[in-house]
């Protein structure tokens, strides 16, 4: 089969090795650049800390940070990144940011002390708000924003025109709102009947509804594999 993965490079190096080792062709559409915002790095004393990306983790100078503190990660890639950098009491998720929640509500008590939330500048659930509302007491430190990509190899477009993709994995809103953008302004709208539209959540497939897809499925990061059974 023919797949596309549309995030940036070094979030998507392992599914591209893992797709072409099981024999399907792979195309790469970066949608977003990932960079990096400057932080206030005192940030005071905690007991817990919560992940919501792996570019949170990448991007988190790590080096006056407790790593046997308590870990909330959201799903598979952000634990494998924690896990990567040293932290040992990680609590995941299954690529949900409503089941993170309540695995911090029952895994970690109010009275422990303070959370620091590491996240990019916009997010789809206020989970700190949330929180606070649980009467936790909360940090939120914003350490990374996404920009659009709007500039494309000319010459990568043309080749995906004549071979359309019989996959397509999307992960968020933004990179929904980017692909349905380029789609636009390619003219393509009309070639994508016969692919598979995987997409992070209903939110971010309800942005690329006004395409015909062959069919839509929602998954968790770390199905992918799994998901090519389905088709």
């Amino acid at each position: 089969m023919h797949i596309l993965l549309t995030r940036p490079l070094e979030d998507s190096i392992e599914l591209i090795t893992k797709f072409k080792k099981l024999g399907h062709t792979v195309s790469h559409l970066p949608l977003l650049d990932i960079e990096k915002v400057n932080y206030d790095e005192n940030l005071g004393s905690f007991s817990g800390i919560i992940f919501t990306s792996a570019n949170a983790i990448r991007f988190l100078n790590l080096k006056h940070i407790d790593k046997n503190i308590k870990c909330f990660c959201v799903g598979l890639a952000t634990e494998k990144m924690a896990k990567s950098v040293g932290f040992q009491d990680i609590i995941c998720a299954e690529g949900n940011v409503r089941n993170l929640k309540e695995l911090i509500i029952q895994n970690f008590n109010t009275s422990e002390g303070n959370l620091i939330y590491v996240s990019g500048e916009m997010v789809t659930i206020d989970l700190d708000q949330q929180l606070i509302e649980e009467g936790y007491s909360i940090k939120r430190i914003i350490n990374y924003k996404t920009k659009h990509n709007v500039i494309f190899d000319t010459k990568f477009v043309e080749k995906l025109k004549l071979n359309i993709p019989e996959i397509v994995y999307v992960y968020s809103q933004n990179s929904a709102m980017s692909f349905i953008n380029f789609i636009k302004n390619e003219k393509i709208e009309s070639l994508w009947m016969d692919t598979n539209l995987m997409c992070l959540g209903e939110k971010t497939s309800s942005i690329l509804n006004e395409i015909k897809w062959k069919k839509i499925f929602l998954f968790n990061p770390g199905d992918e594999e799994f998901l090519l059974y389905k088709i």
